[in-house]
């Protein structure tokens, strides 16, 4: 099994309720086993080219037999069915999957780079992945995820619910 860990984002609609559809979605996935959910927080917008509502962001751990590509496809196809136009670049969005680590290998494909090119950067991705992961190791940079959000600015992401309590997985 492999061990991945996606980031969630969401600025329309109801962005707690679209992630909450999207790890539910991702459970019941007969080839993911999740493993873990981060508390959910709310950030300000990052790298946008003009004003957007704040988005609420988590991460979610999973083990799987899915190829990295096999991951990237899953995860258009459910920003597709969210009613997200991911052909958008940086645009205000119903849901964001990235995925983030995928064991600790490094994937450079055509639309597709594992690790995210921009985790190290980006707070609201550090801060709840350091909740769940913060042992796990950057393949590049070899520091640890806790060490990595350790060393940037956090300020702008907020918790605004502790743990999974946000999101309820049971197969309905």
């Amino acid at each position: 099994m492999n061990k991945v860990f996606v980031g969630l984002g969401a600025n329309l609609g109801s962005p707690a309720d679209q992630l909450s559809v999207a790890v539910r979605a991702l459970a019941r996935h007969h080839a993911l086993g999740l493993t873990e959910i981060s508390s959910l927080y709310q950030s300000v917008p990052v790298d946008v080219p003009n004003e957007q509502p704040d988005y609420f962001n988590a991460v979610v751990g999973l083990e799987t037999s899915l190829t990295p590509r096999e991951l990237l496809l899953l995860g258009l196809d459910l920003e597709k069915k969210s009613g997200s136009m991911p052909e958008k670049f940086k645009a205000p969005r119903r849901l964001d999957i990235d995925w983030l680590l995928y064991n600790e290998d490094v994937v450079d494909e055509s639309g597709l780079k594992i690790p995210h090119p921009a985790m190290t950067r980006r707070a609201f991705v550090l801060v709840p992945l350091a909740e769940i992961a913060p042992l796990f190791r950057h393949p590049l940079f070899g520091k640890t995820i806790a060490a990595l959000r350790d060393g940037i600015a956090i300020d702008g992401v907020k918790q605004i619910s502790r743990g999974s309590t946000w999101c309820h997985t049971d197969k309905e």
